[in-house]
């Protein structure tokens, strides 16, 4: 609030001002665009366009996770190969051969 007698510096009324006419401005070229014969289109097409991008945005996330659990399974079936080479190594038991009759 003002005080009475106190005048605010001519800077900050311009700026204050400057604002006004900018929101005032923009007010009408948006209502200008509206008015346009595509604009409804060009609308529909950017709120698909973001729609789009926040669904990609969030499988994107889900991309992290998924390579921490990939890396996760490849160190445990380095663990279970390198485990599991000794155990390949045993030979099979050759069959007896049968006796001749």
């Amino acid at each position: 609030m003002r005080q009475v007698g106190y005048k605010a510096p001519m800077a900050q009324e311009s700026g204050q001002d400057l604002f006004a006419q900018l929101a005032e401005r923009g007010q009408d070229v948006i209502g200008r665009i509206a008015e346009m014969p595509g604009a409804q289109k060009l609308v529909e097409n950017a709120n698909q366009l973001k729609e789009r991008v926040d669904d990609l945005s969030k499988k994107v996330r889900g991309l992290d996770a998924l390579e921490r659990r990939v890396a996760s399974l490849e160190k445990k079936v380095d663990q279970l190969s390198k485990s599991a080479k000794p155990a390949a190594r045993k030979t099979a038991a050759k069959p007896k051969p049968k006796p001749k009759s």
